[in-house]
């Protein structure tokens, strides 16, 4: 049984978010025989051509700051700060074999400099469309509410009241 203290990580291989989704899914399935939800998410920025995308967490060395840094750095001068925050759930039977996946999407757009007291993540450089505070600058309450997971997991949860 999983406790606070197990370790267990799947390399993220693929080449997309529902890629990376499944192959940890598929692992946690067939570690501990049961069904299993994972995701992948990532941030997407369109004057960088999606990037850091599916490699968000490792599209620059060190620290969440260290990448907000170079995220920011690489659109200077850039008029265009749209962005995306994608993630994507993949629900794994091991008795049917069968994935099904689950996608949450929040369009906004980069910031000139971080805001808030959240360093997780891209939070701090992130604004969602119509809205003025980063996900940074929000209150955990509020951000869980209109965020990406948020809405990858209502997705889950109809279908599994279904």
């Amino acid at each position: 049984m999983l406790d606070e203290h197990t370790v267990f990580d799947i390399e993220e291989t693929g080449s997309t978010f529902s890629e990376n989704a499944e192959l940890k899914a598929k692992g946690f399935s067939a570690e501990f025989s049961l069904p299993a939800v994972a995701d992948d998410s990532g941030l997407e920025v369109n004057a960088l051509k999606g990037a850091p995308g599916v490699r968000s967490r490792r599209w620059h060395p060190g620290s969440d700051a260290d990448r907000n840094t170079a995220l920011l750095n690489a659109l200077s001068g850039s008029s265009d700060r749209s962005a995306h925050f994608v993630t994507v759930l993949c629900l794994f039977n091991p008795t049917t074999q069968k994935s099904t996946f689950f996608e949450g999407i929040v369009k906004g757009s980069i910031t000139l400099e971080p805001r808030g007291s959240s360093t997780f993540g891209y939070d701090p450089v992130f604004v969602p469309d119509g809205l003025t505070q980063t996900f940074a600058e929000m209150t955990p309450e509020e951000k869980n509410t209109i965020s990406h997971r948020a809405l990858a997991f209502k997705k889950l949860a109809s279908y599994l009241k279904k």
